[in-house]
């Protein structure tokens, strides 16, 4: 395959852009088998543009047999069937690029699908030439397994094999099995899936799990965790998983020098980045700091400290202030939704009536807090998390916890395109994979582009006000004092400063503005109206207030 060519772009262009993660199978269906695809990905995308944003992240659409979705991986470079080719996927590279975004794709390299031929060849010896590819482990005498370690979707971290006669440790599913990064060979092989897809012209990858690449050389029991609730959204009742410490299973120091030799390969080519996904526990934001400093690592990451139900000045404030003081000169991607977790209109809105308020100043806080941001496929229409039955659930972790946990499908539904249209426009076909709710038809794309004062028409706005701001895209942030329940931060950059001050509470809020800041000039944000009276910001229930400092 020829090396695609990719225009010259800012080396920089990762840190302040906006970037729209698109789940491939829910996006849109160009076949009629009610399941999304490139090709219709690519024809979609105009709309992707049309809200202003840099980039998008494509979740996996690698061969797999979808045991968890794609995150089990069969063949790393080349496209699942279910998807289309690879042919199509540089078709979507060539509109995207048309259309001035960049694409990120999906990278999962802590495990592979037990159906990859790696994993094939590696359980069927202790002798072949990839025996050493994973993680294998003698069982303890009495037969059970070789550490405490447990999988996060349930049950223990390690399954037996009758052939090698060892367990083989696997975080996720047990189709899922761990790639063993202590061997040079499975780091090489790694970094050359990765070169695969720069070849092939994608700007930068997100890095599943990345913290999860090395397991502990001595295989030594986690400690019981202890936890200091702090609105990270963790239920130690439902998941045993959150009842360790993982001190072991995850989060080695081996993992920097991986990281160290991945940075350099993306370094080798022009304008590429990296945002890794950190997942741990309390310790998440100085896992990021480690993994983002010194301009060697990764550029950027993001963390769960967003995605769980709090939505506060408080924890707000904490967060980006831990940041502040643990991640000198790394870089933040911050996201409200995902693929793994309930729609954040569910998560932070007290009531329906309340829903388009907080859609819109979800996106509004978003975009002028400090760092990248990412959008998930949905979110600029408003939608909610839609209510499956048990008997609609594809996700593997949703059917292994349920009823007290109902999974990630309820983030995953299809595209709602066409509101008049069967299945919102999403397929043509008889039956989509999960099924389209009606209160998201209702929300869908055509029926938001006709009402001026839609959560879609919105987002466009935010993003557009974004971008006109240098400060608001690398510029730096300080809080102020308020004594209040209120988020209040200066974002400043070459001469500009910009005010804002956040009320996320249900009531009224009154704010007397230091003296010290000098002159204000109320600045009317997309959606919202800056009050200000003789020195006092009066700010409704879920109100936002900015201002030229």
């Amino acid at each position: 395959m020829a090396t695609q060519a990719v225009k010259a772009v800012d080396a920089n262009w990762w840190r302040g852009a906006v970037i729209y993660q698109i789940y491939p199978r829910s996006f849109q269906d160009s076949t009629g088998d009610g399941i999304g695809d490139i090709k219709g990905i690519t024809a979609r995308l105009p709309h992707v543009a049309s809200l202003g944003v840099d980039a998008i992240w494509l979740s996996p659409f690698f061969t797999s047999p979808m045991a968890d979705m794609g995150y089990d991986v069969s063949d790393y470079c080349n496209v699942d069937p279910m998807f289309g080719t690879l042919t199509d996927f540089d078709e979507m590279m060539a509109e995207a690029e048309r259309l001035g975004l960049k694409v990120i794709i999906d990278q999962v390299i802590s495990h592979t699908s037990d159906r990859h031929p790696w994993f094939v060849e590696s359980r069927s010896s202790r002798t072949n030439p990839k025996a050493d590819w994973y993680v294998w482990a003698d069982p303890k005498p009495d037969g059970t397994a070789p550490t405490n370690w447990l999988s996060i979707f349930g049950g223990p971290g390690w399954e037996w094999d009758g052939v090698r006669k060892q367990y083989y440790m696997h975080n996720f599913l047990i189709a899922q099995p761990d790639l063993n990064f202590h061997n040079p060979e499975v780091q090489a092989a790694m970094l050359d899936t990765v070169r695969f897809w720069l070849d092939r012209g994608v700007h930068g990858f997100r890095l599943d799990t990345v913290n999860y690449y090395f397991h502990d050389k001595q295989l030594r029991n986690n400690p019981p965790m202890v936890y200091d609730t702090d609105g990270a959204g963790m239920e130690t009742d439902t998941n045993p998983y959150s009842m360790q410490n993982h001190l072991y299973d995850k989060t080695q120091p081996e993992n920097i020098d991986f990281l160290k030799r991945l940075r350099a390969l993306l370094d080798s080519y022009e304008g590429r980045a990296t945002v890794g996904e950190v997942g741990d526990g309390p310790r998440s934001l100085s896992t990021l700091a480690l993994y983002t400093t010194g301009n060697d690592k990764l550029h950027m990451c993001y963390t769960f400290d967003f995605l769980g139900p709090a939505f506060d000045a408080a924890y707000i404030r904490k967060v980006m202030t831990t940041v502040a003081d643990t991640v000198s000169n790394g870089w933040v991607c911050w996201a409200f939704s995902n693929h793994d977790v309930v729609r954040h209109v569910t998560r932070f809105a007290e009531s329906p009536a309340e829903q388009d308020r907080v859609a819109k100043l979800s996106i509004t806080l978003l975009s002028v807090l400090r760092g990248s941001i990412c959008l998930y496929q949905g979110e600029e229409l408003g939608l909610t998390e839609a209510e499956l039955t048990f008997e609609d659930l594809r996700d593997p972790y949703g059917i292994r916890f349920w009823p007290a946990f109902k999974g990630r499908d309820g983030c995953r539904t299809p595209m709602a395109w066409e509101a008049g249209e069967p299945h919102a426009g999403f397929t043509t076909g008889s039956k989509t994979w999960l099924p389209v709710p009606a209160d998201h038809a209702r929300r869908a794309v055509d029926a938001q582009e006709a009402l001026p004062d839609s959560v879609l028409h919105h987002y466009r706005a935010a993003l557009a006000f974004r971008k006109a701001h240098p400060p608001l895209i690398d510029g730096d942030m300080t809080f102020l004092d308020t004594n209040q329940d209120l988020l209040a931060f200066v974002r400043e950059k070459g001469g500009e400063k910009l005010l804002f001050i956040f009320n996320l509470t249900r009531g009224t809020q009154d704010f007397t503005l230091p003296k010290r800041l000098g002159e204000i000039l109320p600045v009317n944000l997309p959606g919202f109206v800056s009050r200000l009276e003789k020195g006092v910001v009066k700010l409704d229930a879920l109100d936002v207030f900015c201002a030229r400092v």
